[in-house]
């Protein structure tokens, strides 16, 4: 079992600029196209449909806040998912929105 983290107002403004940074949907696109391992900004702008600038930006974030690592290969950058944990968000906040559909599917049908 993880360690239990003091939640200071400065831990808790570090959570929340991460927090924040996986409440775009354009960084999650990024965060998901990166799964399958490296990939350059050519590659995530293919499997995304994003522009280039937006994935240039959101990258920067991204690596900042510490979900991406980059590497330099000559002119090309590549970039990695730093931590897979970050899914493991993911998969919590969609289990909550499957069970919570599932819920209102049955209050909606009178069930």
């Amino acid at each position: 079992m993880p360690k239990e983290v003091k939640m200071t107002p400065a831990v808790l403004d570090i959570v929340a600029a991460r927090f924040k940074a996986l409440g775009e949907p354009a960084r999650l696109r990024i965060l998901s196209a990166l799964r399958d391992g490296e990939a350059t900004v050519s590659d995530i702008i293919e499997k995304t449909g994003l522009g280039q600038a937006n994935v240039s930006k959101h990258l920067q974030m991204l690596h900042v806040l510490g979900f991406v690592t980059r590497r330099r290969d000559g002119l090309h950058i590549h970039y990695e998912l730093a931590d897979r944990e970050v899914f493991r968000l993911c998969e919590i906040m969609c289990g909550r929105v499957e069970a919570e559909t599932t819920v209102r599917k049955r209050v909606l049908s009178g069930r």
